[in-house]
């Protein structure tokens, strides 16, 4: 949703464009939601080595397998309201930033009764199989190693684009240490980490932030906490306690701005949250990635030398006070996030989606 919502906005800056955003979800039945999203972030939570395994081996069962025909028949009978707001839009091209509309599309383009233009934009540095969908007009790649992938399983090289994964616009403007930091009360030439998200083996933003703060290292701790009220609060109690340290977020449009403020993020590596930290060259922490593509994409950060991986709470303390104690290392993980980050990649993807049509 956040990589088509980045096409969306950046698509205000061309004249002549007018864009829909469609969620699959808000189309099904409930009882397909329910199966389709709310089981997977449930066994996500509660059960991520089993994701893990099931992710891998659904990688590796082949499109023709009876399972996979099920699957998408399934997929098909439940998402017809969402063929029915396409006609009504009467798009000239459409990119599917998830597989599960790309496989719907690709049915109708077989039957024949799509003739437009369906890309693909892939949103993790990582590609599982459901991505490789045939009779598409073209893919969109994060990096050169998933477009090799996308090569090695048969999508032709013509169509493979390298762009990035598209984030939204206010992640690629330059902003002002200074001036963020002083809007959100902050010391900008202290050495500041943005903490967003817990997650398996790592425990709660409270239990990590305490544990960061009580190290006893002079950093500013910056805790987005959501839409979580239970965990602000607590976030703001213990903020009492280090009242020039501990910088509580509740929800908030201002990401960016406060990622400005920072030396690193403590972070899930999902696709768009490591893209946007890329593109605003901050080296990353990541913790407990979850079996499957934040694994991978955890790999690829490790690998190119813009992160360390924190495996449970007591090597997140570790890595931030390493980190605090050698600057050195951190400005090189910047240098490298930095060279990673492709801060236009929405821009890069319409500027294709569109020179496509001007050609026809």
């Amino acid at each position: 949703m956040r990589a088509a919502e980045a096409l969306r906005a950046s698509a205000e800056d061309y004249p002549d464009v007018s864009t829909l955003h469609l969620d699959v979800m808000d189309f099904v039945p409930d009882s397909f939601r329910k199966l389709y999203a709310d089981s997977y972030i449930k066994m996500v939570n509660a059960h991520p080595a089993l994701w893990g395994m099931l992710y891998k081996r659904s990688s590796n069962i082949k499109p023709t397998a009876l399972v996979q025909k099920i699957r998408r028949t399934t997929e098909r009978l439940s998402t017809r309201d969402l063929l029915k707001a396409i006609k009504e839009f009467q798009p000239d091209a459409i990119v599917c930033t998830h597989f599960l509309p790309a496989e719907i599309l690709m049915h109708e383009i077989r039957r024949q009764r799509l003739h437009v233009p369906v890309w693909v934009q892939v949103t993790d540095f990582d590609l599982h199989r459901m991505w490789v969908i045939p009779l598409m007009t073209g893919y969109f790649a994060a990096n050169d190693e998933i477009a090799y992938r996308m090569r090695a399983n048969g999508l032709p090289a013509e169509q493979i684009h390298v762009t990035g994964i598209p984030i939204m616009p206010a992640f690629s403007q330059p902003l002002s240490r200074e001036t963020c930091a002083a809007q959100f009360g902050l010391d900008p030439s202290r050495q500041t980490f943005v903490l967003m998200g817990g997650g398996a083996g790592v425990g709660g933003l409270e239990s990590v932030a305490e544990a960061l703060l009580a190290a006893g290292d002079d950093f500013q701790l910056i805790v987005l906490a959501g839409k979580n009220a239970k965990a602000l609060a607590t976030l703001k109690t213990l903020a009492e306690k280090y009242p020039t340290r501990l910088f509580p977020q509740g929800f908030t449009k201002e990401v960016e701005r406060l990622m400005a403020c920072a030396d690193a993020v403590i972070t899930k590596p999902g696709g768009l949250t490591t893209s946007e930290c890329l593109a605003m060259g901050l080296p990353m922490i990541v913790n407990a990635p979850i079996p499957g593509q934040e694994e991978h994409n955890a790999d690829y950060l490790l690998e190119e030398g813009a992160a360390l991986k924190a495996i449970d709470e007591t090597g997140l303390v570790y890595r931030v006070r390493h980190l605090v104690r050698q600057p050195e290392q951190l400005a090189t993980m910047a240098r490298r996030a930095k060279a990673l980050g492709r801060p236009h990649a929405a821009r890069a993807v319409l500027d294709v989606v569109l020179a496509d049509l001007a050609a026809r």
